[in-house]
């Protein structure tokens, strides 16, 4: 290719520079996605390929639904694809094969109702209701690395707590 001038140039460079400079994330997703947890409260643990091959794996969803059930009832809810998603571009961007504690995965409506009940700041329409939503930490990872990192992806609601980091697919905002 021949470029014509300086300014065609130096625009062509900027953009392959920039192109360079991103996150893997795009890499990420097309190679596979894995993810891998451990539920504080039931002591499970899952390793899971949940995409490969330019679907996702039926199978490792299932398993990953049954891992982030509501413990507290044992309801099964199916966990929002772009949630998964959002996990691995989490954990492509910090460069992380680390583990996903869950603190709290699918919430049923009536834990969620219990929980806002003794005060917990639950908010009413949690997205932890539609299998959108978790709070997690990451074997590792700072709690701060993990927040900053979940606020640049600026794919839904993250908020900073003392133990753990909420992440959901819902509009962006922070808390």
């Amino acid at each position: 290719m021949i470029l014509k001038s300086r300014r065609t140039f130096l625009a062509t460079a900027a953009a392959g520079t920039a192109l360079l400079a991103m996150p893997n994330i795009v890499k990420a997703h097309n190679d596979g996605r894995r993810l891998s947890f451990h539920n504080w409260h039931t002591e499970e643990r899952l390793n899971a390929t949940y995409w490969a091959g330019g679907r996702y794996d039926t199978g490792a969803l299932r398993e990953i639904d049954d891992l982030l059930r509501d413990f507290r009832t044992g309801e099964v809810h199916p966990i929002d694809r772009k949630l998964l998603d959002l996990l691995n571009d989490l954990r492509v961007a910090l460069r992380s094969d680390s583990t996903f504690g869950v603190i709290s995965g699918y919430r049923s409506p009536k834990t969620n109702a219990a929980l806002r009940q003794n005060g917990n700041g639950v908010a009413k329409k949690s997205y932890h209701m539609k299998g959108q939503a978790i709070d997690i930490a990451m074997t590792g990872v700072s709690l701060g690395a993990v927040h900053r990192a979940a606020l640049d992806l600026k794919a839904g609601g993250v908020g900073r707590y003392s133990q753990f980091v909420h992440v959901d697919t819902g509009p962006v905002r922070t808390w």
